[in-house]
């Protein structure tokens, strides 16, 4: 899409050209003149697709220069090093302009950044703890505050940082809220509804122009950790289906945990490779297991292990999304002929991950319906009961919204999945 169809200034244009910008980016074309008519914007997309460079543009298109000295854009990231990339990001489009802006991304002392908010600044750019430790000591006002801007949204959560972005929103009062992220899911949407009322959210899907070969990939999207294993197991009790598998997870102490809290009916059924302590079932080699009958259900933890020969093997799980993506597509790529069907368990902080790695094989993963007698656990966070109370509860049916939403169209197939046909019919014929 041509520049001049996002109805930004002349110089704006003319200062993307010179940055080497020929087109308008997808996001930026869906969003621009929303957020330039003042509408509270959710913004989904993957990573690179140009969320950056837009708010900088909807920002540098409603900024006008005055002798306010509070603040009139406040955008928080997860980090200094996205406070830094942002700020350069600014100066690039911003030729020829005399921008007050400052990063607050330090942990020292906090008097300087104050005395310079004090002088007079236009744009604040701040990881959220930070901007709520300035505003506390009265550094930071946002009474005359435009434009509230949370980019990395997902990355934030991640952090455990929703508590001083919301109390910063609260705190500003009236005025935009532009939310960039690369997923929408429940904890997103239990920050965001704290000061957002009815937003605009736009998603814009980009996927890698080559579409990988791989294994059929299916995605359960749970709550948490306790739920994966509780649906693992509930997989798990077909041994027809499930009868030699293999289960990653990222480190070996989890993977020594997984062993004492998967089901086993019979005797070395469950093993660990290289496990953590000596007197646990395992394995030293992968061969060992395919050989021996009685295993069927082997852990891997992904530190310290290296490429693994997995032929013969029907199914493998991904119980965590592995740090580096590498590491999922090696094992995800097809390269031989085998039927192969590679399920991962996703909860709503790893759903990042896996936009990145759909983005990679350039298709989107299929996402499956949780099995109706899946045992939910979730804690406790009524006032007076123990945080670390585990309350366990069946669900009917996933539920709307965040992570448990109607699959989209296209997640839809009508293809024959093979093995992972014989899987999705196996299942619901055990739990009708």
């Amino acid at each position: 899409m041509s520049l001049d169809k996002l109805k930004l200034s002349k110089s704006l244009v003319a200062a993307m050209t010179d940055a080497g910008y020929i087109s308008a980016k997808e996001i930026q074309a869906k969003t621009m003149s929303r957020i330039l008519g003042g509408q509270d914007i959710i913004a989904v997309a993957p990573e690179g697709s140009g969320k950056t460079t837009n708010y900088v543009l909807s920002v540098l298109m409603r900024l006008k220069y005055g002798s306010d000295e509070a603040p009139k854009f406040l955008i928080l990231v997860p980090d200094r090093e996205r406070v830094e990339a942002v700020i350069a990001e600014f100066m690039k489009l911003s030729k020829n302009r005399n921008l007050r802006i400052i990063g607050l991304s330090g942990t020292g002392g906090m008097e300087s950044e104050i005395n310079d908010l004090v002088e007079g600044i236009d744009i604040v750019v701040a990881t959220p703890t930070r901007a709520r430790a300035v505003y506390l000591k009265l550094g930071l006002n946002l009474s005359k505050l435009q434009m509230f801007i949370v980019d990395d949204a997902e990355v934030i959560l991640k952090q455990g940082m929703q508590l001083p972005v919301c109390e910063l929103a609260r705190s500003a009062g009236k005025c935009q809220h532009l939310i960039f992220t690369t997923v929408v899911h429940d904890k997103l949407h239990q920050m965001v509804d704290q000061f957002l009322k009815f937003p605009t959210i736009l998603e814009v899907d980009e996927l890698g122009d080559k579409k990988a070969t791989t294994h059929e990939l299916l995605l359960y999207q749970v709550q948490n950790f306790k739920t994966k294993i509780n649906l693992l197991n509930l997989l798990l009790r077909d041994d027809e289906v499930f009868d030699k598998v293999i289960v990653f997870v990222n480190t070996r102490l989890t993977a020594q945990k997984l062993s004492k809290n998967l089901v086993s009916r019979k005797p070395g059924e469950i093993a660990v490779l290289n496990p953590l302590f000596f007197d646990e079932e395992g394995f030293d080699h992968i061969e060992d297991f395919k050989e021996n009958p009685e295993a069927r259900v082997l852990i891997v933890a992904n530190e310290g292990t290296s490429a693994l020969d997995l032929s013969g093997i029907g199914f493998i799980f991904h119980m965590e999304v592995p740090e580096q993506k590498e590491i999922f597509l090696s094992r995800i790529v097809k390269t031989t002929e085998e039927e192969v069907v590679a399920i991962t368990f996703s909860t709503d902080a790893e759903l990042a991950d896996i936009r990145k790695i759909e983005q990679s094989i350039g298709a989107k993963i299929a996402v499956m319906d949780l099995p109706e007698d899946l045992v939910i656990d979730k804690v406790a966070k009524k006032a007076g009961l123990d945080k670390s109370r585990i309350v366990k509860e069946t669900v009917e049916a996933p539920k709307g919204g965040g992570a448990y939403h109607d699959k989209k169209d296209g997640n839809t197939k009508d293809y024959n999945y093979g093995i992972g046909q014989k899987l999705k019919m196996t299942m619901k014929k055990k739990h009708s």
